[in-house]
């Protein structure tokens, strides 16, 4: 029997606001009338860890963890990261990832070394990966903090999830003050082309 539930694999590194972007999308599956499970993973996400949340929703989810390969999307806010989950896409998935790399700390005690071109990589390993510039596009909005926002407009172009309920949820869940802004973003992603 065929697993009707929608997984998505949301990954980053601390402070990109992963974790908000996960509560706002299972927010929008439930205003939908729909069951979501969400499970996260943060490692030292307070000093720029990794940080990975699964999102499962549909008429009934069972487990809030993704089976190995069968991500619907990968939504990477980061170059790296983005390159580690890829292979977690299943073969018609999504691949979704911010064009921006943050070295981590232990990149300079050189025991480990950040990916050459990871953005080549994924497209070696996803042809059909998005490679989207959310940094520079939330830098023009005033506030490099709406990446996750934008990215979850990316994301929305390739779920039956309504634009009403995003707009509905993101301005509830969003940092105080922030809706309007986090709604421009939202739509702007929500309107980016390849």
């Amino acid at each position: 029997m065929k697993n009707a539930a929608t997984n998505i694999l949301i990954v980053g590194v601390g402070g990109q606001g992963v974790l908000l972007a996960s509560e706002i999308l299972s927010e929008v599956a439930k205003s939908s009338g729909l069951d979501a499970k969400k499970s996260e993973v943060h490692g030292m996400s307070q000093r720029g860890g990794i940080v990975t949340s699964h999102v499962r929703f549909g008429k009934e989810v069972f487990s809030p963890l993704i089976p190995e390969g069968e991500a619907d999307a990968v939504l990477a806010f980061e170059l790296a990261e983005g390159l580690r989950w890829t292979g977690q896409c299943k073969k018609d998935g999504v691949t979704i990832v911010n064009n921006q790399k943050i070295i981590p700390t232990i990149v300079s005690t050189g025991n480990f070394s950040y990916p050459d071109a990871p953005g080549e990589a994924i497209k070696k390993k996803n042809e059909g990966a998005r490679i989207i510039d959310a940094f520079k596009l939330a830098k023009s909005l005033g506030n490099v903090r709406l990446v996750n926002t934008i990215m979850l407009g990316v994301l929305s172009q390739s779920l039956d999830l309504k634009e009403e309920k995003w707009i509905e949820v993101i301005q509830r869940m969003a940092p105080k003050g922030t809706g309007e802004i986090n709604k421009k973003a939202f739509l702007a992603g929500r309107e980016l082309k390849n």
